[in-house]
């Protein structure tokens, strides 16, 4: 089950990725689109009015400072004739060079009347100059050259040419404010989107985390019942269900482990096995439900006495009990197993066919040394059952303790 709920977050996580991605992918796309458009739009801002502005001034500044005023420095004979040809003819190839490059580029259709215009005056203008320059070639007297109509020749293609000057210059401006118009349109479209796309993916995120969040406290709420469940298992595995003491199991676990820790520390050690004296009898007399009441009250004494994280109590089966002590040396562990045998004792649970007392009594056999490599586990165990037989034989209702496989005293 954790398994199918781990598989479906990991479903949602790898859909929220690829939502991220396509919105990232789709934010990409949008942002190349417009921002191409805003390269189209500052193309023609910039190379479809500034440029022509530029060359239609540099031919203007050539009539007049290159043509116009070599004709003039000629007539006054403050050029000479040689200088008048070589700068009439660079000025001459450099309009006709700018003036074909100025129609190279886009006309619009309310411009071509009015270039056509301009182009048969810049001919007829350059036809002019270009008199002039034969007639310098063929060394005539430029002198008698009509000031007046070069003046008139000039000032007339400056107009002309100044008419399309103001023309690119308004196209300039009008390109500009449509282009700030669409750059604004631009800037609130990528907005609009960016916004829309944005809000979709929270939105989107919200609940897909929102649903993460609910499986996650679902699995965590499932991990915690589990968790429970198998404790209780656990302890269902481990426990008396009549005494709610360790069972049988639990002891061959604990027993493993405190005797080889005993062995590694080399501290005292103590195992008691106990037996309800002629529980048989006591069960015939007064019932199985008596039989248990008793058994719960046996159990109650030895949790009540035995108290400390080292002491362990288990029912090991019917009326037998252990008992393991750890860091308990031969005197306490005596004084324990007289303790227990007073506390049974003093509970004054009828028996009125027991042979050493009216009242429920307990045997107990002890063992208690410190604990070494060459301590056998199931000679402390054997041993302990002997000493329980020795405390029947000397009339139960008491323990006997040893301390070693030879020795051992009657209480």
């Amino acid at each position: 089950m954790q398994f199918i709920e781990a598989l479906r977050l990991r479903s949602k996580l790898f859909f929220l990725f690829l939502l991220i991605t396509i919105g990232l992918v789709a934010l990409g796309i949008i942002g190349a689109t417009y921002v191409n458009t805003m390269k189209k739009n500052m193309d023609s801002l910039y190379f479809g009015s500034l440029i022509p502005v530029t060359e239609l001034n540099e031919i203007v500044q050539t009539y007049n400072y290159g043509l116009a005023d070599t004709v003039y420095k000629v007539s006054r004979t403050e050029l000479s004739p040689s200088e008048a040809i070589s700068n009439l003819e660079t000025s001459l190839h450099y309009i006709n060079k700018k003036w074909k490059s100025y129609n190279s580029h886009f006309k619009r259709d309310d411009e071509l009347a009015y270039l056509d215009y301009a182009d048969l005056e810049v001919s007829n203008t350059n036809d002019y100059f270009y008199k002039v320059l034969n007639a310098i070639k063929s060394k005539k007297d430029v002198r008698k050259l009509s000031i007046n109509t070069l003046e008139k020749k000039v000032s007339s293609i400056h107009n002309v040419l100044q008419k399309l000057i103001n023309y690119e210059v308004n196209m300039a401006n009008y390109e500009r404010k449509k282009f700030l118009y669409a750059y604004d349109s631009i800037l609130l479209k990528i907005g609009t989107s960016l916004g829309v796309i944005i809000l979709g993916v929270l939105v989107i995120l919200f609940y897909v985390f929102e649903s993460i969040q609910k499986d996650q406290t679902r699995l965590e709420i499932a991990a915690k019942k589990l968790k429970i469940a198998n404790k209780k298992l656990e302890n269902a595995s481990y426990t008396d269900s009549l005494t709610n003491l360790h069972n049988r199991r639990y002891f061959n676990f604990i027993y493993d482990r405190e005797v080889k820790r005993a062995k590694r520390n080399k501290t005292y050690i103590s195992f008691m096995m106990l037996d309800i004296d002629y529980f048989k009898q006591y069960n015939d007399t007064y019932g199985h439900v008596e039989g248990d009441y008793a058994l719960k009250s046996v159990a109650k004494v030895l949790k009540d006495r035995l108290k400390r994280p080292g002491d362990y109590v288990f029912r090991l089966g019917g009326e037998e009990f252990g008992v393991l002590l750890s860091d308990t040396d031969e005197t306490n562990s005596a004084n324990i197993a007289r303790e227990i045998c007073d506390a049974i004792r003093a509970r004054e649970i009828k028996h009125e066919n027991s042979k050493v007392h009216e009242f429920l009594t307990i045997s107990i056999g002890v063992v208690c040394c410190v604990a070494d490599e060459a301590l056998d586990e199931e000679v402390l165990i054997s041993r302990a059952d002997e000493m329980l037989y020795k405390a029947k034989e000397s009339g139960r209702d008491r323990y006997v303790i040893t301390s070693n496989v030879s020795n051992a005293k009657i209480a």
